[in-house]
């Protein structure tokens, strides 16, 4: 279905044909980065970034970051005795510094 035939403008795809090899497999701990990296940019903490040229931080961010941490917190929660090593220390660790950032955001 293209674009024309569908009154919508709506197109679909198929995601065998979409899929490039330079995209990372899925899987819990690119999961959790992504979630991880999501959080950090609603704080204003863009990678690269000096303090001198951090983004401002506005109450929705601070908002939109709480709720990217609380995800995690339940994915924490939920998979407690599911998860490797290697997973468990990485979920714990980004709660850790987003908890840091989150407090230096508020603050």
């Amino acid at each position: 279905m293209t674009a024309e035939d569908d009154p919508k403008g709506f197109t679909v795809h198929d995601p065998e044909k979409s899929r490039t090899s330079d995209l990372p497999r899925i899987d819990f701990s690119t999961f959790v980065l992504s979630l991880g990296a999501s959080a950090m940019m609603q704080l204003g903490q863009s990678p690269g970034a000096d303090d001198a040229t951090k983004d401002e931080v506005t109450p929705g961010d601070i908002a939109m970051a709480r709720q990217t941490i609380d995800t995690l917190e339940m994915l924490q929660e939920k998979t407690s005795g599911n998860l490797d090593d290697e997973e468990t220390k990485l979920l714990q660790s980004i709660l850790y510094e987003l908890r840091m950032a989150f407090v230096k955001a508020k603050g």
